[in-house]
């Protein structure tokens, strides 16, 4: 299977150890993992951000006052993906800590989840619908040499 094209804009807010993310977050490895989970060319921005930024986004679009992992944007699905995926670095950090995942690896989910959720997935629809989107990111990080996070 050839991969998608991909434009992708990388930014970095105001966040604490920012050296940190930034080194689990190389340009091409961000690239990689979501070019593996498209099925289609895409215009992706990430933004990584801090709870503060994140928690705004999340109370303001979903009406849920917390910072949450990722936010997907998505503002058209065809022909081309367009979509916004926000991560929040500090709720990623702490997840990763309590998982007993590398930051790289937890990362490396959440845009494949993200880019998934750009394309219309969703886990929230049905318990069937969650189980598909779960078996994908699973197959699509296995291809990238990541474990299952779900296990």
């Amino acid at each position: 299977m050839a991969l998608k094209h991909l434009t992708l804009s990388l930014q970095f807010g105001d966040i604490a150890y920012a050296a940190r993310h930034r080194a689990a977050l190389p340009r091409h490895w961000v690239t990689r993992c979501l070019r593996h989970a498209l099925a289609m060319d895409a215009e992706l921005t990430v933004r990584i951000v801090n709870e503060q930024e994140g928690r705004a986004l999340n109370a303001s679009y979903r009406r849920k006052d917390y910072a949450t992992n990722v936010l997907t944007f998505d503002y058209q699905q065809s022909p081309v993906v367009m979509a916004d995926l926000v991560l929040c670095a500090t709720v990623i950090a702490k997840e990763a800590k309590e998982q007993g995942k590398s930051l790289k690896a937890h990362y490396a989910h959440l845009l494949v989840h993200g880019a998934l959720h750009a394309q219309g997935w969703d886990h929230e629809t049905s318990l069937k619908d969650a189980k598909a989107m779960e078996a994908f990111e699973v197959q699509v990080l296995a291809g990238l040499g990541i474990a299952n996070p779900y296990a």
